[in-house]
């Protein structure tokens, strides 16, 4: 008995260290930090994406804090290739897509990346293709850039991210068909990302780029840029609102840019799911709207299965607009 009677505050010691282990086990499905991967140089739009998810959870209760870094390469590809071959389980690791992410994927600029390849977590913002010039360049309109590119299709060097096939090659060469020119006889320079363009721009490099709105909102306020339209369905608020669309302006061009998060393929169902709740629980809060404003994107969520369906049929999308431009082989 006596024996017993000694062993008991063992028990009861161990009993009361339980409490200290759950929570530990517990804590491990919210993580204090998680790592949001941005596939290009910072100063672009991945980098917004990114930055406006730290912002915007860390204002969300029980979220984690969302430390940035950067794997440039292959407009994305480097950062695919890691995740999907290397980094596939991590739970708390999330990735920077935009519109342009998905039409490499449709051109197999992924290699033989499908869809299904990663976990798609949400979408919660977009914005629009645009034209932009220097602040003191001769073009003024949409119509001067376009005839100089009419007279004289080499005269201007073009700024773009990617190369050919990408959706800023796409959007210019759709532009350059509406007007007559052969898109192939268009003048490019490739670069790295959207923040990239616009320092090669200010250097003198190009005299003109094929980006973004989200972008053009970085470098457009310095009054060193003159955007010459976007390519949206009407007049955009706030700070471009003055830019007339290229629809107005008589050419029919129309692009959308999707901004969001994926994951890597193993990461456990619950992982995944608690990330799409988080997700959905920050585009619900009041405070998100203004932040999404602030950063130049617009209306747009997606979460989980739907984006998931959003991104096939993207895809399929995209790769009937790159046959037309004999950008794939037709099957």
């Amino acid at each position: 008995m006596m024996g017993a009677m000694k062993r008991l505050p063992l028990i009861l010691l161990a009993v009361a260290a339980l409490p200290l282990v759950l929570p530990a086990r517990a804590g491990a499905d919210q993580p204090r930090t998680a790592e949001c991967l941005i596939p290009s140089k910072p100063g672009g739009a991945m980098d917004l994406t990114c930055k406006l998810a730290q912002k915007a959870l860390h204002d969300s209760p029980g979220a984690p804090e969302l430390k940035l870094s950067y794997l440039p390469g292959g407009v994305g590809a480097v950062a695919w290739h890691t995740l999907v071959s290397q980094r596939r389980s991590e739970p708390n690791t999330l990735v920077a897509f935009s519109g342009g992410s998905v039409l490499n994927l449709a051109l197999g600029k992924f290699g033989k990346a499908e869809v299904d390849d990663v976990r798609w977590v949400a979408a919660f913002g977009a914005d629009y293709g645009m034209i932009a010039v220097p602040a003191d360049s001769p073009y003024r309109t949409l119509g001067d850039l376009v005839k100089a590119l009419r007279d004289d299709p080499r005269r201007v060097l073009i700024g773009m991210s990617g190369t050919v096939g990408s959706q800023d090659w796409i959007k210019m060469a759709l532009l350059a068909r509406l007007a007559g020119i052969d898109p192939r006889k268009l003048r490019f320079v490739a670069l790295e990302g959207g923040g990239e363009q616009f320092i090669a721009m200010a250097a003198g490099h190009v005299q003109a780029v094929s980006g973004d709105t989200s972008e053009a909102l970085l470098h457009a306020g310095r009054g060193k840029v003159r955007v010459l339209a976007v390519l949206s369905e009407r007049r955009l608020p706030g700070e471009l609102a003055a830019v007339p669309t290229a629809r107005e302006q008589g050419y029919d061009v129309v692009w959308p840019v999707i901004r969001g998060l994926w994951m890597g393929p193993g990461v456990p169902a619950a992982d995944y799911r608690r990330w799409v709740a988080a997700f959905a629980r920050m585009e619900s809060r009041p405070g998100f709207a203004e932040m999404r404003a602030q950063a130049g994107l617009y209306p747009f969520s997606l979460t989980g299965d739907a984006l998931n369906r959003y991104v096939k049929d993207a895809v399929a999308g995209y790769g009937r607009q790159a046959r037309q431009f004999k950008l794939v082989r037709e099957h």
